[in-house]
């Protein structure tokens, strides 16, 4: 396994991070005795990165894991996660319930969950800054960050406000430009944070159902590897990287990334193997429904929709061909509970027409618009959000209550 240190803190950390997102599942639940196995075998083949959080409804089960000895050998990493915050008093109530869901007594690398400027402001309003502060000044965490889905200019306005340790964010070969992207991975680490990256396989998009146009490019490499291997490498191609994260749930895939993880070198892809990539992510993008780059130069929208987000979630389930029914589910809450103030759906659009003028590709943004409303709203655009509020508030009030008798 290789290791990349960081400075900051002296941590050697391992390339490849165990994400605990996508755990395996045995007839719709967790198979509890499968996950521990394969997270331990992780660890005795040199994982040393754990990452989980109290939305995945896992850190009882990743607590159990580390047990018999495994806990000494690995950082764990979990967040707080602010959908669940209504006043100050929430955030320590969430971080109690979670030191006694993992059974321990201090938190190697605790997050902030999801930032984006909406629930970024939220934090600020509550001073979870002064709350991270706190935790290690008691030491019940050992290092501060926060993981991201915003745009650009929130990534710095949260690097530029607090001595963050470190982040995480969504980076693949497909983007590159989206949300924080390369401009936000070469900033946060010229100020010294550590980054961990997120979906290197895009949800295991980049890795099956790959389009035969895809593959016939894949396949021209003069070194055949997998998909899943090209996306892996070119992630921990690039020297900022700390370590990447990948929700491991199968065995083969588990190995396979291992392997990876003992070979992988930033700056060791050829010229030619770049390219390669190149090549890769432009046919994605003609793929591409939309054409969208995700550069947001269309945003911030007068009528509030999420311009970039709601076509990266409609071209993924064109391109990809991503379960209907799921892709409607995750479009109807992730536009309008997680990380949102208020709903960003596509049919929110007045076609005022300010994004197109502000489109570099010129595209017909309003007419793509009403392709996204069309096929990703419908009755699961109305019931999901008030059933996943639900569900939060009945969340909260449970930590709350839990927290109380501790």
């Amino acid at each position: 396994m290789l290791y990349r240190k960081i400075e900051k803190n002296g941590d050697e950390l391992s390339v490849l991070g165990f994400g605990a997102m996508r755990l395996p599942s045995n007839n719709g639940r967790t198979d509890e005795k499968r996950a521990i196995a394969q997270i331990r075998y992780a660890i005795d083949h040199g994982v040393n990165y754990i990452d989980t959080a109290m939305m995945y409804m896992n850190e009882s089960l990743v607590g159990k894991a580390l047990e018999e000895g495994y806990r000494e050998r690995v950082k764990i990493a979990t967040k707080l996660p602010p959908m669940s915050v209504n006043n100050e008093e929430d955030l320590m109530n969430i971080f109690k319930v979670q030191l006694q869901n993992f059974n321990i007594d201090f938190i190697d690398y605790y997050m902030l969950h999801g930032l984006n400027r909406a629930s970024w402001d939220k934090m600020l309003e509550f001073n979870a800054l002064e709350f991270l502060d706190n935790l290690k000044k008691t030491g019940k965490i050992i290092n501060a960050g926060f993981s991201f889905h915003g745009d650009k200019d929130t990534f710095k306005d949260i690097i530029d406000t607090y001595d963050w340790d470190f982040c995480m964010i969504q980076y693949n070969f497909l983007d590159e430009e989206n949300q924080a992207g390369t401009e936000g991975l070469k900033y946060a680490a010229s100020k010294g944070i550590a980054l961990i990256v997120m979906e290197p396989f895009r949800g295991g998009n980049l890795t099956s159902n790959v389009p035969p146009e895809i593959q016939a490019i894949w396949d021209t490499a003069e070194v055949r590897r997998s998909p899943a291997e090209w996306a892996l490498r070119w992630v921990l191609n690039h020297p900022e990287v700390t370590c990447v994260l990948s929700g491991m749930n199968e065995e083969e895939h588990i190995k396979e990334n291992l392997r990876i993880a003992n070979e992988a070198q930033p700056n060791s892809l050829k010229p030619d193997e770049l390219e390669l990539i190149c090549k890769v992510r432009d046919k994605y993008r003609e793929l591409m429904k939309t054409g969208c780059t995700g550069c947001r130069y269309c945003m911030p929208c007068p009528s509030g929709v999420d311009i970039a987000r709601c076509f990266e979630m409609y071209d993924s389930q064109q391109i990809f061909n991503v379960n209907k029914i799921q892709s409607q589910v995750m479009y109807a809450v992730g536009l309008s509970v997680i990380g949102a103030d208020k709903p960003a759906f596509a049919s929110k659009c007045i076609k005022c027409g300010k994004c197109e003028k502000q489109c570099p590709q010129e595209l017909p943004i309003m007419e793509l618009l009403d392709d996204v409303s069309d096929d990703m709203e419908g009755i699961l655009t109305k019931i999901m959000p008030p059933i996943f509020k639900t569900f939060i508030a009945f969340q909260r009030f449970r930590t709350g209550r839990k927290a109380k008798n501790l």
